[in-house]
């Protein structure tokens, strides 16, 4: 009877205990894993694109210092990206070298239809990286106060870029609509994968 009695306690005491930590929002480890992971190669894809549409339009020409103005905030999120994966010991996707070719290849070939093209495949994919950003934070716990707070940050740089290239004519660019649908789905696609591998 009282081997009852003790199992009953252990039981109320187990199902409290899970309801109190439901209540206080915490991260999941695998949750922040793939944050930390897809974001690291989501910035490092971007960084790649910018490459490739400066090595087009080069460094010095008006929408060359413009996308170098991208550019820079990208390397600033990766930076910190790169950072996070050390400290909290994520390891990184295992799709880096091809996110290095896909991204400086969208990058050069969006450049070589022309600026209004180029300032598309920002918009599309800014617009796919903010929402995707938006998520995360809907996710995150109060237990990574600091992490959100870059990622709101960093969000708000990829809205930015976003603006830009709709103030840029992006929406101008032959064959806009469906550019944009694929661009987006590829970044949609590259987020689900890197998530994981």
């Amino acid at each position: 009877m009282l081997f009852i009695c003790i199992e009953t306690m252990v039981l109320k005491k187990k199902k409290t205990s899970k309801k109190n930590s439901s209540s206080s929002k915490t991260t999941h480890r695998e949750i922040l894993e793939e944050i930390i992971r897809v974001d690291h190669a989501g910035e490092y894809g971007a960084t790649k694109i910018y490459d490739g549409q400066i090595a087009i339009f080069g460094k010095n020409s008006k929408l060359g210092k413009t996308i170098q103005h991208m550019a820079d905030q990208e390397q600033e999120h990766i930076d910190k990206f790169n950072e996070l994966i050390l400290e909290h010991r994520v390891r990184p996707t295992a799709l880096l070298p091809l996110w290095n070719v896909a991204g400086y290849a969208l990058g050069a070939s969006t450049a070589l239809m022309g600026e209004k093209a180029a300032m598309a495949c920002t918009v599309a994919v800014e617009k796919v990286i903010g929402e995707h950003y938006q998520e995360q934070l809907e996710l995150l716990g109060d237990d990574h106060k600091d992490l959100k707070k870059t990622i709101s940050k960093f969000r708000d740089d990829e809205l930015e870029h976003h603006d830009i290239g709709i103030e840029h004519d992006a929406e101008k660019a032959p064959g806009y609509k469906i550019m944009s649908k694929v661009i987006e789905l590829g970044c949609k696609t590259a987020i689900a994968i890197s998530k994981k591998i």
